[in-house]
């Protein structure tokens, strides 16, 4: 198990090699990458500012990868989700997961994001030529988390 977050960028090709390594068990590899996009709510976004609650969201992203071992035959499960200051195509999470199985790593690397969203302590600020907004979760957001319930 490996849930961080962090300031600091990560590469996904190691994030990848030290999912896998030593791990023959496992056929299925699945992972995500969320970066920050320029376009939100009808604005382009020059910034954003992530902030969060150390201690609470290392537990919340803990409790996911437990729920999710709990639902699906998983291997190893990584989840980086990073704090601070970011720009445009800037890497802001990463969800990888092993599975024996194609189907169980989708779907735990789609639950793990979809809940993510809605359920770990983070606070989005986005910064638009209007000037800076704390940003919600969608209510699309909202909808895919419950899905999972």
């Amino acid at each position: 198990m490996a849930v961080r977050v962090q300031t600091n960028d990560f590469s996904v090709s190691d994030e990848y090699a030290a999912l896998v390594h030593n791990n023959t068990a496992d056929g299925a590899v699945v992972s995500f990458v969320g970066r920050m996009r320029d376009m939100n709510l009808g604005s382009t976004v020059h910034g954003l500012l992530l902030e969060h609650y150390p201690g609470m969201t290392e537990k919340a992203l803990a409790d996911l990868e437990d729920h999710a071992r709990q639902r699906w035959a998983l291997g190893h499960v990584s989840i980086i989700h990073r704090v601070g200051e970011f720009r445009a195509a800037d890497q802001i999470v990463w969800v990888g997961v092993t599975s024996p199985h194609r189907g169980d790593a989708f779907a735990a690397c789609e639950y793990i994001m979809d809940t993510l969203k809605t359920t770990a302590p983070f606070w989005k600020k986005e910064l638009t030529k209007d000037g800076a907004r704390w940003v919600d979760a969608r209510d699309e957001d909202t909808q895919r988390a419950e899905r999972w319930q």
